[in-house]
């Protein structure tokens, strides 16, 4: 009899049967469905089989969450119920087929923008750092910054440099990250993006105030086309990046493998190039225009205050939903035709408001201990610019401080627009936002911030106050809190020499909800992994990057080497031990190269996760610090 053949029979059943499913994969700890009808899944019937940790849907897939014993459970399973496996790219595109025209929009904007973003955010606090240094007159210095020291003044046009490739030549950026994401030739997306704001062409900037007839053209005798650059441009960029792909895509199905390499770029890139200067262009420039000119007639029209505060109080359920994502588009074309976007503060205004409301959360939980543990590490991290910590750990599990947090945004919101508070680009959507808003603003922003930051603290805990009795407190103890320590206890050492995080910070909401157990996340300095403690090797990973261990009281271990690094399908990883292996304190585990795997694409932090964790008494003893490989991090007592 096989381990799990009661719950794999069960699970079949409740998923809507086999006919149900159009794609079934895994990765270290959950099994990813696409279900042909979601609404066929009996989800309280799975969450209660006795090998199910949790379930949730996300972009299309219908996740259940098994834990260590994942790809047991999946060979039972594909094998129970006759389906072939797929890979989890496969699964990716099949559950496009659950999403709606509008959630495709959202994930493929998220997917192109999203590489890019760490340019744009570095971008607006330079433009910000300049803005003090050369806008901001000081009495006591008696001029700018870079009026009286030659330094700075050097330093402010030494900073242009950067900025200038960021939001000039922001077509580039989004050009190859359509190839990317298409697995097309990403080359050609860069020489695409190139040409749309070559020196050769007139600068996007300066198009307005040239007369017609100075505006350089390609004259072909029948007919002449404008030389006009697309700085800055982000509609008409992703117009001409979509064109390069199926373009390739084309001429690769017609195209003899021989001469390939000659044919495909040739036919894929100018066709490309011309389509970009003759329709895509103009008529990505009008739409971004159009939408802009929008958005900003919103913003600065009577009724602008209904605007922000509709804005203000949506943008959290937008982020939930993925809708956020259209914003970054909307950003870059207002930054690129007003030379700043009033949209970006109001979202910086709407993470801190939420971060505010876990505040109020900390101030009613101050003497639970526990809760502590994820709540003040999730304020942090929504003060900082990611919210998902504080809206799914905290926020969405009470319910009443996310509306608490939404309703401060909103205030918040009416100031900012009010006060024509502007922004020189995206910046980080917290409290350092401050640093990317335009001189003339930040005290408004700055009064704005105070709004977001007192309103929903105040609120929540004067909910609280009624929602919540004081016997029951906001957290209730958990059962096995309660349970007198009856086995051994288990110190757990860091893994690796690095900074130790809560484990609410964890970038995978799977670990940082805990659904998997309690633990902590490290950030490695170093490229190997070492036992923890004394145990045997239960699991290794197929793809090497999750490895499960368990101590002699009985306590399970599983450390997750970087976020989504299943993808890799083991590549620059090497294990030095297998399952079965009984190993010491500081052996080495597995070995990686962080540089490869960033390079790559993905994250090398790493969870540390208890995963019975309901069997045992879990003691963090090292948060927010840097620790050395072996020195004592966590302890789990087995109850």
């Amino acid at each position: 009899m096989s381990k799990f053949q009661q719950d794999v029979q069960s699970l079949i059943s409740l998923i809507g049967g086999r006919g149900n499913v159009a794609a079934v994969s895994h990765c270290v700890t959950r099994m990813r469905f696409v279900l042909k009808d979601p609404s066929l899944a009996d989800v309280s019937g799975i969450e209660k089989l006795k090998a199910v940790k949790g379930t949730f849907t996300s972009a299309g897939q219908f996740q259940v969450i098994i834990g260590n014993d994942v790809p047991t459970f999946y060979n039972e399973f594909t094998a129970a119920a006759g389906i072939t496996a797929a890979s989890k790219e496969e699964a990716k595109d099949a559950a496009k087929a659950n999403m709606n025209w509008l959630q495709r929009l959202m994930a493929n904007l998220a997917e192109i923008f999203s590489p890019i973003i760490p340019a744009l955010v570095i971008g607006g606090l330079i433009l910000g750092f300049r803005n003090i240094l050369e806008g901001i007159e000081f009495e006591s210095l008696g001029g700018t910054i870079t009026s009286m020291s030659p330094f700075w003044n050097g330093v402010n046009h030494f900073l242009w440099l950067p900025g200038e490739a960021i939001f000039h030549f922001l077509p580039v950026g989004i050009t190859w990250s359509i190839t990317k994401k298409m697995g097309t030739t990403q080359i050609l997306g860069i020489i695409l993006g190139v040409t749309l704001v070559s020196s050769q062409l007139l600068n996007g900037w300066a198009v307005a105030g040239t007369p017609a007839h100075e505006i350089p053209y390609w004259d072909f005798g029948f007919a002449q086309i404008n030389m006009i650059g697309y700085q800055a441009q982000v509609i008409p960029a992703i117009l001409a990046g979509f064109a390069l792909v199926y373009l390739e895509r084309f001429a690769r199905k017609i195209s003899p493998e021989a001469i390939s390499m000659i044919i495909v770029p040739f036919l894929a890139l100018i066709p490309a190039i011309f389509l970009a200067h003759t329709v895509l262009g103009p008529i990505g420039w009008w739409i971004g225009s159009g939408l802009a000119d929008g958005v900003y007639a919103g913003l600065t029209s009577s009724f602008n205050w209904l605007f922000a505060a509709v804005f203000g109080f949506a943008y959290g359920p937008a982020v939930i939903t993925g809708l956020h994502h259209m914003t970054n588009a909307i950003d870059s074309q207002l930054v690129a035709q007003f030379g700043g976007t009033i949209l970006w503060p109001m979202i910086a205004l709407s993470n801190i408001a939420q971060g505010s409301a876990v505040l109020g959360m900390v101030f009613v939980n101050r003497r639970d201990e526990e809760e502590k543990q994820v709540s003040i590490p999730a304020m942090i991290s929504a003060y900082l610019g990611v919210t998902e910590p504080a809206m799914f750990g905290i926020n969405l599990k009470y319910g009443f401080p996310f509306l608490c947090g939404m309703i401060g945004a909103a205030i918040a919101s009416v100031i900012s627009v009010g006060g024509h508070v502007m922004a020189n680009s995206i910046g980080v959507g917290g409290l350092p936002g401050i640093l990317s808003i335009q001189t003339a603003s930040m005290a408004t922003f700055a009064m704005a911030m105070l709004v977001a930051i007192a309103v929903p603290f105040v609120l929540t805990v004067l909910v609280a106050k009624k929602k919540l009795s004081p016997a029951q407190g906001a957290a209730p103890t958990s059962e096995a809190s309660q349970k007198p320590v009856t086995g051994g206890a288990t110190a757990i050492a860091a893994i690796s020499s690095g900074e130790v995080l809560p484990l609410a910070q964890a970038q995978d909401k799977v670990f940082a909800e805990g659904m998997m157990g309690e633990g902590f996340v490290m950030e490695p300095v170093d490229d190997t992994v070492v036992a923890p403690f004394d145990g045997v090797v239960a699991t290794l990973f197929p793809t090497k990057h999750a490895i499960g261990l368990v101590s002699p009281e009985g306590v399970e271990v599983l450390i997750h080497i970087g976020m989504d690094t299943v993808k890799l399908n083991g590549q620059h990883f090497t294990a030095h031990v297998q399952a079965g292996d009984t190993v010491k304190k500081g052996d080495r585990l597995v070995t990686f190269d962080s540089a490869a795997i960033k390079s790559a694409g993905y994250l090398t932090q790493t969870p540390v996760i208890v995963t019975n964790t309901n069997d045992c008494k879990i003691e963090i003893q090292v948060q927010g610090a840097t620790v050395q490989a072996g020195q004592p991090v966590m302890k789990a007592m087995k109850l």
